[in-house]
């Protein structure tokens, strides 16, 4: 199915990349609020954000404001010009910011998860046009992604982007959610005309590695950021190790490179060429590879053995990787090919055996 779509900025924001969305990640208090809110729109901003009810891993925790907070968003508005956002999970989050005049509505990970909960909200905002930013599901699924985003543009909603967060998983190393790159450029692949928006806040969970989040965003295209912004981050209820002042954001923005989106001189074209060539070379090797490891399905199948050797699947993993560190080349990488390769000829050796 093919997005209706249509432009998601709103009047007096320019048409250039990055589209800056910064603020708290809750609305904690009216001063805190509209502190955050002034040295923000001090530095340039035009989009504020504020969670109003936040979803906790576990209860106890702080849970939000609630409704209050919505006032405190017009209250913003009034004093700073800036346009307000916020995170709606129900119908009734949805009802409560429309009746606020909330700009712009964003989901969260753990609604984008839940089919029911997203044809609630699609329900509640159908015969509305208001920009909706639609967060990736906690788990790495893009269709899920997508199908979230086909249940609003069916209500009619047509001012639609996609907010890339990164994906929950049970080992946290370097990232509190891994990138998982692939995925968002998978769906602009699949919607070239969907905004995309990075959140380096959710997806690096510490502050130092906001900015290099935001460069990677850019260098892919993407459109937009979502940056919590906190006027005192180590004092903040919610998230305060992900959270930076304006000042810290206004100089990590100042230091973005932007590249642009499509160059077309000689010399990439050669490049180009040469990536070309080298694909048709590995696409012939993998073809050929196959084909012995179908002579060696043969060969099993004869002598009655079984298909998976797991001694001599380990030794190629381990090899491999090291090769590829010998060539300059990360060994995950070269495993994770090597893992593909061996499920492809393990498929097509059951297909000889089954015969």
């Amino acid at each position: 199915m093919e997005l209706e779509l249509e432009s998601i900025l709103l009047p007096g924001i320019e048409d250039k990349r990055p589209m800056v969305i910064a603020g708290p990640c809750s609305a904690e208090t009216e001063e805190q609020v509209m502190c955050t809110a002034k040295q923000l729109a001090e530095k340039g901003m035009k989009i504020f954000r504020a969670g109003i009810w936040k979803p906790r891993t576990k209860p106890g925790g702080f849970e939000g404001v609630g409704v209050d907070g919505l006032a405190w968003l017009k209250e913003v508005k009034k004093e700073t010009g800036m346009y307000v956002s916020t995170e709606v999970a129900t119908s009734k989050h949805v009802y409560e910011c429309l009746k606020a005049g909330i700009d712009i509505l964003w989901i969260g990970a753990r609604t984008t998860a839940n089919p029911f909960a997203m044809q609630e909200i699609a329900d509640a905002l159908k015969g509305v046009d208001i920009p909706v930013f639609v967060k990736n599901p906690v788990n790495p699924d893009l269709e899920l992604w997508i199908g979230a985003l086909e249940r609003i543009n069916n209500a009619g909603l047509k001012r639609l982007a996609a907010i890339h967060r990164g994906f929950s998983s049970y080992d946290k190393k370097l990232y509190r959610n891994l990138p998982q790159w692939h995925i968002p450029i998978e769906l602009r692949r699949r919607i070239p005309n969907l905004p995309i928006i990075c959140d380096p806040s959710h997806i690096g969970g510490k502050r130092e590695l906001i900015a290099p989040l935001c460069q990677q965003a850019m260098d892919l295209g993407f459109n937009g950021l979502i940056i919590e912004s906190h006027c005192n981050p180590d004092c903040a209820w919610s998230d305060a190790s992900q959270q930076v002042t304006p000042d810290v954001l206004d100089y990590i923005l100042n230091l973005l490179v932007i590249r642009k989106e499509t160059q077309t001189t000689e010399n990439l074209s050669e490049l180009r060429k040469q990536i070309d060539e080298c694909d048709n070379n590995l696409m012939q090797e993998l073809a050929k590879r196959m084909r012995v490891a179908r002579e060696i399905g043969t060969f099993k199948k004869e002598h009655d053995m079984t298909i998976l050797q797991t001694g001599r699947y380990n030794e190629i993993l381990d090899k491999r990787g090291s090769q590829g560190v010998l060539l300059g080349v990360d060994s995950e990488f070269i495993k994770k090919v090597f893992e593909l390769i061996h499920e492809e000829s393990v498929r097509q050796q059951m297909e000889i055996i089954n015969k």
